[in-house]
C-alpha cells in the first residue's frame, strides 16, 4: 500500500535564464540551495532552493522530504543569448501558470526592503484595492505573491522583517473545470481542499489544497499548497485551453510530489487510471514517473528518501 497522506507537495519548476541572478533573488527572499544537480552532457543544470532556517518548517531535512521548494532549470548559454525569454504564464500566448507565493511576517517591512534592494513589482501594496497583498517580480518576470503571516493592520508600522520565518507558501495555476481538476487532486493525488474563496462578481473562485502539514497557526504559515484558480465559464467552452508551460513558449515546467514508496504510488495511480506523460519504465530515468493533471500540467513523481529508508 501506499499511504497518501505521507505525500509532500515537494517542488514547482520554474525556467530560468540566468540562475545567479535568479539564485540571488529568492535568496534575498531568505531562501537557500539545498541541492544543485549538474547534467553537461545534455547541458543543463537544476538548482533546488528552499527555507532552511532554524525557524523554517523543515531545517536540514533531506531535499524529497520537504514542501516548498522551487527547483530552477538553467539550460547552459541562455544567459548570455539576448533573444532567450521564458513566459510568466500570465498573458497569452502561454497562459496558464500564476505565480509562487511567500509568506512574510512583517508584509509592508518585507515589501519595503525588496523595493529598496531594486527589485520590481507587478503589484505594490498600495497599488488597486487590495493593499493586503503585493506581487514582486524576479528576474525572469515570474510573479511572486507576497502575503502576511501577521494582520496586515497590525504590522504597518513594523519596520523589520525576519526572512528566516519566511514560508513558500503556495502554488497557483489556472483550470478550466474545477469540478475536474478538484476530483483529481483530491481522490487520484490524495490532497485536502483547505480553503475556498469564491467571488461571484468577478466570476472566479480560488481553492487551495495540499497534504498534511504539523500544525502551523495559520494557512499563511504552511507551505507547500496548491492554488487553483477557475475562471466561472472555461468549462463550457470546447475550444478553450491553458498552456503547460512545457510547449512553446516555455516558462512553467512542472509541480512535483514526493511519495513514501515510488512504484506502490504509480502503481496506485495506475489503478486510478491517469493520463502519464511518462511513467517509471520510460526512458532511461527509472526513478520518477510524470502524471498528467485535467490541464495537462506535468505532476512529477519522485521518492521521498527518509521514507523509502524507514521503509527497509
Amino acid at each position: 500500500m501506499t499511504d497518501t497522506s505521507k505525500y509532500r507537495l515537494n517542488h514547482s519548476m520554474l525556467r530560468v535564464k540566468d540562475p545567479h541572478a535568479t539564485i540571488k533573488f529568492y535568496e534575498f527572499l531568505g531562501m537557500k540551495k539545498i541541492n544543485q544537480m549538474d547534467f553537461p552532457d545534455n547541458k543543463f543544470s537544476l538548482y533546488f532552493l528552499a527555507y532552511d532556517d532554524k525557524h523554517s518548517a523543515s531545517p536540514g531535512a533531506h531535499w524529497t522530504d520537504r514542501q516548498g521548494i522551487i527547483e530552477l532549470t538553467h539550460n547552459h548559454g541562455s544567459e548570455n543569448d539576448p533573444n532567450f525569454k521564458v513566459v510568466n504564464g500570465n498573458s497569452e500566448p502561454g497562459k496558464g501558470f500564476g505565480h509562487l507565493c511567500v509568506a512574510v511576517d512583517n508584509i509592508q517591512a518585507a515589501c519595503t526592503r525588496l523595493e529598496e534592494a531594486g527589485y520590481k513589482f507587478q503589484k505594490k501594496l498600495s497599488d488597486g484595492r487590495m493593499r493586503h497583498i503585493a506581487f514582486a517580480l524576479d528576474p525572469d518576470n515570474y510573479w511572486v505573491e507576497i502575503i502576511g503571516q501577521n494582520d496586515s493592520e497590525k504590522t504597518k508600522d513594523v519596520k523589520e522583517t525576519d526572512t528566516g520565518s519566511y514560508r513558500l507558501n503556495h502554488t497557483m495555476i489556472r483550470v478550466k473545470d474545477a469540478e475536474k481538476s478538484l476530483q483529481f487532486y483530491q481522490e487520484t493525488m490524495g490532497m485536502t481542499l483547505i480553503r475556498t474563496n469564491e467571488n461571484p462578481d468577478n466570476k472566479f473562485n480560488l481553492y487551495f489544497l495540499g497534504y498534511p502539514e504539523g500544525s502551523p497557526a495559520t494557512q499563511a504559515h504552511r507551505e507547500g499548497l496548491l492554488e487553483l484558480t477557475w475562471n466561472y465559464g472555461t468549462e463550457k467552452d470546447p475550444n478553450f485551453k491553458y498552456h503547460d508551460g512545457n510547449g512553446e513558449p516555455q516558462g512553467f515546467g512542472h509541480i512535483a510530489v514526493s511519495v513514501d514508496d515510488l512504484d506502490k504510488a504509480c502503481a496506485r495511480f495506475e489503478e486510478k487510471g491517469v493520463s502519464w506523460k511518462k511513467r517509471l519504465t520510460d526512458g532511461r530515468m527509472k526513478n520518477v514517473a510524470f502524471v498528467l493533471d485535467p490541464d495537462g500540467y506535468w505532476v512529477e513523481i519522485i521518492q521521498n528518501q527518509r521514507l523509502k529508508e524507514s521503509n527497509l
